[in-house]
């Protein structure tokens, strides 16, 4: 088993090489491929140094598998290539998200539907996984009419520029700013650009995605994406309603008995999600779970998960994980 990683140097590249490692997957070579001024640069993994190789070199290895996290142009010009060689592109950009001939995949809801023929993969955006992953037991239930989704994002979601600037702004320091404000002591309610519905492409991911991965056109979502000043894990204020009434109990009962969702959910001992307890953990957290007493059949959440974990490199590797259990690679 031969294992690509595209964009090995960058943010969530160093977190899939940590989840590989973690997880213990099951592979005989890896390729760590990064643009031009990253080749020749050595990586950990295992205890062992890799050298940063080209992605036309990589192609020519013609690995099984490769994990793309290397921004949407980069995915467009070279994932084509790699299928071509028989690789299985399982690409973390939003460059294959909405292609109609193109699975989006979070592994708990929908790796049923992979086949050995799909040979680009994409993975939903972060903040898009950890809402369906608390969602999607209860849109089985109850059938979801509509989700009104505020987020609370960090900035390790833009990357280490955004980082970089929270912790000079800290310090006192000046430097880049990879965004129009300060963040330190702020909150931005702008992730991604705007488009000409006033809506941040941030936003309409949530929109077009929700409705992609759970299979269901006719739900409604409406959302307002805030950057905030954490380095660890989004946060999300979810009112949902459904078709069917619903019981908080087994509302709890249903999500406790997910994978991948941890339920927090103790008001005695203020106990509920927080980026502090997510920060570095696969698990999508779900709690101040209650009813939405302004309208019928309606529940309010709050859902908190790693970003560049479950939103990005955990479930990059699962869907790999997927693949090779069910014999697609």
């Amino acid at each position: 088993m031969k294992v690509a990683i595209v964009g090995a140097t960058g943010m969530v590249g160093n977190v899939m090489l940590q989840v590989l490692e973690e997880r213990n997957f099951p592979l005989d070579e890896l390729l760590l491929v990064a643009s031009e001024r990253s080749v020749g640069n050595k990586l950990k993994f295992k205890g062992k140094e890799i050298e940063v190789i080209s992605i036309p070199s990589a192609i020519e290895k013609r690995p099984d598998i490769a994990l793309f996290s290397a921004g949407g142009n980069t995915s467009l010009e070279w994932a084509p290539k790699f299928a071509e060689v028989g690789t299985t592109v399982i690409d973390n950009s939003s460059a294959w998200r909405m292609d109609l001939s193109k699975k989006l995949v979070v592994p708990e809801i929908n790796a049923h539907t992979l086949t050995h023929t799909d040979k680009i993969i994409a993975n939903p955006n972060c903040s898009t996984i950890q809402m369906v992953m608390a969602l999607a037991p209860l849109h089985k239930k109850y059938k979801i009419k509509r989700i009104v989704v505020s987020t609370y994002q960090s900035v390790s979601g833009t990357g280490v520029k955004a980082v970089e600037q929270m912790e000079n702004e800290i310090a006192g320091k000046k430097g880049e700013m990879a965004y129009p404000y300060p963040i330190h002591k702020n909150a931005i309610p702008h992730c991604d650009v705007f488009e000409d519905n006033g809506y941040t492409k941030e936003e309409m991911k949530l929109v077009n995605e929700t409705q992609k991965i759970l299979n269901d056109k006719t739900i409604a979502v409406t959302a307002t994406a805030v950057r905030i000043p954490t380095a660890g894990g989004h946060s999300e204020a979810i009112n949902v309603e459904f078709e069917e009434d619903f019981d908080l109990s087994e509302v709890r009962q249903l999500l406790s008995e997910t994978d991948g969702v941890t339920l927090q959910d103790n008001l005695d001992v203020n106990l509920y999600p927080m980026p502090m307890y997510a920060h570095g953990k696969d698990d999508v957290f779900v709690g101040r779970i209650r009813r939405d007493g302004s309208q019928p059949n309606t529940l309010n959440l709050w859902v908190v998960s790693d970003n560049l974990r479950k939103g990005a490199a955990t479930n990059t590797v699962q869907i790999a994980e997927y693949l090779i259990k069910n014999g697609l690679v």
